[in-house]
């Protein structure tokens, strides 16, 4: 197998867990090996730091695997993956619908698998899983019974890996599901549906929604397909508003209102948030529960100040549309902004806004979005509850 030399000390990084080696790193190559190749990896006095993935062209250079020698990658990735489908099936044993396998968390780099009941959704965002998809497909078939299998890639993430933006099924076809979180339905078609079809991310944060929601005028803003204010109207509260920019998404909404058989007073709303949010601050309209669940504002860093602006925007508004002792219920997904700046622009929000946070509540994805210690890129999502005063 070919193999890769680090500069000096630049093994520090690998050793203490982190799986990125960046391009710029790398001392010496050995072995002319092609993009999606395994390869050994040796530090500047040539010991052994484990085997990972090789991309020529890509930023990120070698995607750690292991720090052992792999031999065998189906067998290598059998073990992974079964561990991993064991752990999501304990943490949910009520649960047919998860994300069984997160990329670096569970160390396949570049590989998200989503299930839903048979049906598992692949991203696949690294050059090395792309080359051994075979075996991925074959493990998923043999060891966990798929009835479909097919891609929903990232397209953005798969340019910047040099890959093809394409998508294909591999077994079955893209048949709509209906799956559960534990207590809501959701109806997914996968053939319009963001990400992989559902935001699982989300799934045990909604759940907090119940404790406070009862008897409450909930407004779930950039709604998706529904899932916090699905929660609030399990939860008995006095209404809920919808609301969301995209025309299938509040359908969605709207499906899943219906099949769950709810009868609290319920608004659908096809509009941008932003501006609903600000026409709605001169009227009497006004909340007891915002919640606030937008889509990245930062893919990159060189967005990060707009993005943090756009966050102090948006979440000033909702304050401004919040009762007195209401909440807000706010996140992002934009990992290059971290948990003390997320916090700091909340509280810039409520400031210019003229109102005080109580923070009573924070949390990360849920427990299907394993982090790594090591690599901060791993936690990406803010998940935040604050009393409005």
């Amino acid at each position: 197998m070919s193999k890769i030399t680090l500069k000096k000390n630049e093994e520090i990084r690998i050793k203490n867990g982190h799986l990125w080696i960046f391009s710029n790193e790398i001392e010496k190559t050995e072995g002319n090996p092609e993009n999606g190749d395994s390869i050994f990896v040796y530090d500047f006095k040539n010991n052994f730091l484990g085997t990972g993935f090789y991309n020529k062209n890509s930023l990120i250079a070698v995607r750690m695997l292991s720090k052992e020698k792999i031999d065998n990658f189906l067998q290598f990735a059998r073990a992974k993956i079964i561990d991993a489908y064991a752990s999501r099936s304990a943490l949910y044993p009520d649960r047919k619908s998860f994300r069984v396998i997160f990329s670096e968390s569970d160390f396949m780099p570049g590989l998200i698998i989503d299930k839903y009941n048979g049906t598992f959704v692949l991203q696949v965002n690294s050059f090395g899983i792309e080359k051994n998809l075979p075996e991925i497909l074959k493990i998923l078939m043999e060891d966990l019974r798929a009835e479909n299998i097919f891609t929903k890639n990232d397209f953005y993430f798969r340019k910047l890996e040099g890959l093809p933006e394409s998508d294909e099924v591999y077994l079955g076809s893209k048949t709509e599901e209906t799956i559960s979180d534990g207590s809501i339905n959701y109806k997914i078609d996968f053939t319009k549906g963001q990400k992989t079809g559902f935001f699982f991310d989300q799934s045990d944060n909604r759940f907090f929604i119940e404790t406070i929601a009862a008897g409450k005028n909930v407004l779930d803003g950039f709604c998706n397909s529904g899932g916090f204010g699905l929660h609030a109207a399990k939860a008995g509260a006095a209404s809920v508003t919808f609301i969301d920019s995209s025309s299938f998404e509040i359908e969605s909404a709207m499906e899943n209102f219906k099949i769950n058989k709810f009868d609290v007073p319920a608004q659908f709303i096809k509009e941008d948030v932003f501006d609903f949010l600000e026409r709605n601050i001169g009227t009497e309209n006004k909340f007891d529960i915002i919640i606030l669940d937008p889509p990245a504002f930062a893919k990159g860093k060189k967005n990060l100040q707009t993005a943090k602006k756009g966050y102090e925007k948006l979440n000033k508004l909702a304050v401004q549309n919040i009762k007195p002792n209401g909440f807000l219920i706010t996140s992002s997904c934009s990992h290059h902004i971290k948990e003390d700046e997320f916090i700091k622009i909340l509280n810039t929000a409520s400031i210019k806004s003229g109102k005080k946070l109580q923070l009573l509540y924070f949390n990360n994805a849920s427990l299907d979005h394993p982090r790594l210690p090591a690599m901060e890129e791993t936690n990406y999502l803010k998940f935040g509850v604050f009393r409005v005063i």
